[in-house]
């Protein structure tokens, strides 16, 4: 059995909790998981992944069981998020590493990449938008109109996101055999995102979101300057990131391996095995050559 190490660093003042497995002289792969869950979405890859690679899933702060401290005490932004992943990597001394972002963890991922180029090695996007045409205008309209305009119409709105009923249909819309999915899965996240504060903490990101798509133009001119190993597995039935989010990405590396499941935004709860696979496929020719 794979011996997955769970742990804290203190990063700039704040607890951090990450997920370590694999052998510490492998290749790094570093695991970013989106909303509303953690680390906890990669409970069952990290152990298909560290029998040959060096596995880190942070939990962001504020999510999971790292520190989520008000927002009175902290601002929460994408950029912020990004700072303290950087940090946590550079307190591990790792300096070069493949990512898998999902969700939230693109955004930050892409602020890594953006930051320092040279320490990516690899990019695996599961449902992790870089490009307009991913977004679904069904699910986005709201988050869009209330970063725009904060009151109680807008707020009220979005607070829906947060509902047990909300996080449930993350994990099961899209699903053939919504069966497969495992219920602890959003009753671990709805208990977390639940915390006294913790509402608002999520709002402050919801807000922050806006922020990404203006990253884009930069994100896909080191996309084309780099030409960095590419592989976008997608749940084709996502309703959050649609697959035009997946195929857009050969317009800037037209060598991304590009691989469509009938699943939605977890896909990893449904198709693990060929996702798992698909990946072990990709890195053994790009990162072992």
């Amino acid at each position: 059995m794979t011996a997955i190490h769970h742990q804290f660093a203190e990063v700039d003042g704040h607890r951090i909790f990450y997920r370590e497995a694999g052998p510490s002289d492998a290749p790094t792969i570093v695991l970013l998981h989106g909303y509303p869950t953690s680390s906890f979405m990669f409970r069952r890859l990290i152990p298909l992944l560290a029998e040959q690679y060096h596995v880190v899933a942070p939990d962001h702060l504020g999510f999971g069981f790292s520190d989520a401290p008000s927002i009175q005490h902290f601002a929460y932004t994408f950029d912020r998020l990004a700072q303290l992943t950087a940090a946590l990597l550079a307190n591990l001394n790792i300096t070069r590493y493949a990512i898998y972002v999902q969700d939230y963890g693109a955004p930050i991922g892409w602020r890594l990449a953006l930051e320092n180029p040279s320490a990516i090695t690899a990019i695996i996007s599961q449902n992790g938008n870089a490009y307009d045409e991913g977004f679904v205008d069904g699910f986005w309209a709201d988050v869009w109109a209330y970063a725009e305009n904060q009151n109680e119409q807008t707020e009220s709105a979005i607070r829906v996101a947060l509902s047990f009923d909300a996080i449930k249909w993350q994990y099961v819309h899209g699903v053939p055999d919504p069966k497969l999915v495992d219920p602890d899965t959003w009753e671990h996240d709805v208990a977390l995102i639940s915390r006294p504060g913790n509402d608002l903490v999520q709002l402050q990101l919801f807000r922050d979101y806006a922020t990404n798509p203006p990253l884009y133009p930069r994100l896909h001119e080191y996309f084309r300057a780099s030409q960095v190993p590419l592989l976008a597995v997608w749940g084709e039935n996502d309703e959050i990131f649609g697959p035009a989010g997946a195929t857009a990405f050969t317009r800037d590396l037209p060598n991304a391996h590009i691989k469509l499941l009938p699943g939605g935004h977890f896909l990893l709860e449904s198709h693990l095995d060929e996702v798992a696979a698909h990946i072990h496929t990709f890195l053994e020719s790009t990162l072992n050559k």
